[in-house]
C-alpha cells in the first residue's frame, strides 16, 4: 500500500486500513455504503499528484484509501456535440489524445497531465496553462456522476450547455476535494482543434514589462491567446540545472520570461509575422530584450518542456515553500515587488522562484531554501507558517487569494480560518454536515472542524 500512503513529493505520509480499487460506480457505491455503516473514513485518490496533502490519508490509520485508477474508460466521444463521457480514473493525457483523435481539443493542460486523473482535476477544480482562454476545470465540464456519502449514486451526466432546472449540483462537487462525495464520471466539453499555433518565449527586463507585454499580446491577438506563462530567471536556471535535455532557449539572460502561445485558423507563418511586428516597438523601447518563436513542433515542445518541468526542478533544488496565490492580473507587478522586498527583509536565505499564469493572475511564488539551509532551520513548521503568512497577507491586501488552483488539502486549513469570512465558512460547513453527516468523506481536508451546534 506504500505508494498510496505518501504524496509524490514525499512530504505527506499517512496510514490506512486498506486501499480499495473499484472498477465501477456500483462498486464505489458498495464500498461507501459499507464504510458509512461502520463509520470508516474514506480518502478518495486519483493520480496522487496533489501538492496540498489532499490525496493521502491522515496518520491515524483508521480509514481506507479509495483509488479510482481502474475506472479509466473513455465511454464515448461525440465530435458533433463537442462532448466526451469519461470515467474519473482516466489520465488527463489519455483524454487529450482521445479528443485529438476526432480532431477536437480538450484544453486542460498541466505538468502532471501524464499521471493526474480527471476525477482529481474535477475535485480540485484544476487550472493549468490554458485557463486564460478556456477556463478552469469547472468551465470544461457539462455533467458529472458522483457517489454520495451514504452510497447513493447521483447521475448528472448531461451533455447540455444550458440547463436552468434548479440548483447546479455538479458545482457542489467540483472543487470540494472529495469531502462531499466521490466523482466517478464526467461529461467534458470539447473544442474545435486549432489548425495552427505560434509559441514564443520572450525575455523582458522587469515584471512591469511582462505585464505590459501580456496586455499587448491579448490586444494584438484578440481571442487567440491560449497561454501566457510567467517564468522568473531563477526558475529557468533551476530547470536548466536539474532537468536533463533542457537547452538554454535564448542567448540573452533576463530577469523575467513570458511563454506565450496563440492558436487559431490563421496560417502559422502569418501569425508568426504578426507576432514579430507586435514585438518591434517594445524591442526598440527596451521593454523586450530578446525573443524566440518556435518554427517547428519540436521547438515548441522544447519551450513547453521548460514550463512543464518546473516542479520537478524545484524539488531537486531544495525546500521550496510554495504559494498558489492569485491577484487581479493588473496587480501582479505590485504583488511581486512587495513579496520580494518582504522576503529579502525577513528571510535572507530564501530565493524567490516564480512561475505562473500571467493572464489570469495566478502565481506560484516560491521561497526556495537550499537543502543545507533548510536542514539547519530549527523550527521548520514555524518557519513555513511565517513565510506563508508573509506572502498570503500581501495577496489578501491586493484583493487576492491564497489558493488559486491547487486546492486546500490538509495543509491550508489554517488559511481557511485566517482568510475566509466566518459567514462563508459557516455556509460551507453547513453543506458538509448536510451531505456528509457522519463526516467520513476525506476528513481533515478543505474545512476546519465546525463549531458544536447550539443546544
Amino acid at each position: 500500500m506504500e505508494a498510496h500512503l505518501v504524496d509524490w513529493r514525499k512530504r505527506h505520509f499517512g496510514k490506512a486500513l486498506a486501499v480499495a480499487f473499484p472498477a465501477s460506480t456500483a462498486a464505489v457505491a458498495q464500498i461507501v455504503k459499507l464504510c458509512a455503516h461502520h463509520r470508516v473514513p474514506i480518502y478518495p485518490q486519483g493520480g496522487n499528484t496533489s501538492v496540498c496533502g489532499g490525496s493521502v490519508p491522515d496518520a491515524a490509520g483508521g480509514g481506507i484509501v479509495l483509488n479510482l485508477r481502474r475506472m479509466n474508460r473513455i465511454l464515448s466521444v461525440d465530435a458533433r456535440d463537442n462532448s466526451m463521457l469519461v470515467e474519473a480514473g482516466c489520465v488527463l493525457a489519455q483524454v487529450q489524445e482521445a479528443a485529438r483523435a476526432v480532431d477536437r481539443l480538450f484544453p486542460m493542460s498541466l505538468g502532471a497531465e501524464g499521471s493526474c486523473q480527471i476525477g482529481g482535476n474535477l475535485a480540485t477544480n484544476a487550472g493549468g496553462t490554458a485557463v486564460l482562454r478556456y477556463g478552469n476545470m469547472r468551465d470544461l465540464v457539462l455533467g458529472i456522476e458522483a457517489v454520495m456519502p451514504d452510497g447513493t449514486i447521483w447521475n448528472g451526466l448531461r451533455a447540455l450547455r444550458k440547463n436552468n432546472s434548479g440548483y447546479d449540483l455538479k458545482n457542489l462537487f467540483i472543487g470540494s476535494e472529495g469531502t462531499l462525495g466521490i466523482i466517478t464520471a464526467a461529461v467534458l466539453k470539447l473544442f474545435p482543434l486549432p489548425q495552427h499555433n505560434v509559441t514564443a518565449l520572450i525575455a523582458v527586463p522587469s515584471i512591469e514589462d511582462a505585464a505590459s507585454l501580456a496586455s499587448d499580446l491579448q490586444s494584438g491577438f484578440p481571442g487567440l491567446v491560449s497561454a501566457m506563462e510567467l517564468i522568473s530567471s531563477s526558475e529557468l536556471e533551476l530547470v536548466i540545472r536539474h532537468i536533463p535535455d533542457t537547452a538554454r532557449p535564448l542567448p540573452t539572460q533576463a530577469p523575467w520570461y513570458v511563454l506565450t502561445e496563440m492558436a487559431g485558423a490563421d496560417d502559422a507563418a502569418a501569425m508568426s509575422d504578426r507576432l514579430t511586428d507586435l514585438l518591434e516597438a517594445p524591442l526598440a523601447a527596451g521593454r523586450v530584450l530578446d525573443a524566440t518563436i518556435a518554427t517547428s513542433e519540436r521547438q515548441r515542445q522544447q519551450l513547453w518542456h521548460i514550463r512543464h518541468h518546473v516542479t520537478e526542478a524545484n524539488v531537486k533544488e531544495g525546500m521550496g515553500i510554495t504559494h498558489d496565490i492569485a491577484v487581479p492580473p493588473a496587480r501582479i507587478p505590485q504583488f511581486v515587488r512587495l513579496a520580494e522586498a518582504a522576503l529579502a527583509t525577513r528571510f535572507v536565505n530564501a530565493t524567490p522562484v516564480v512561475v505562473g499564469h500571467l493572464g489570469d493572475g495566478n502565481l506560484h511564488y516560491i521561497a526556495m531554501f537550499s537543502h543545507g539551509d533548510w536542514a539547519a532551520t530549527a523550527d521548520k513548521p514555524a518557519c513555513t507558517a511565517a513565510v506563508n503568512h508573509l506572502i498570503y497577507d500581501i495577496a489578501a491586501e491586493l484583493g487576492g487569494t491564497f489558493s488559486a488552483e491547487h486546492g486546500i488539502g490538509s495543509i491550508h486549513i489554517a488559511e481557511m480560518e485566517r482568510y475566509k469570512p466566518p459567514s462563508e465558512l459557516a455556509l460551507m460547513q453547513a453543506m458538509k454536515r448536510t451531505l456528509d453527516p457522519l463526516g467520513i468523506m476525506n476528513p481533515g481536508r478543505v474545512l476546519p472542524p465546525a463549531p458544536p451546534a447550539a443546544a
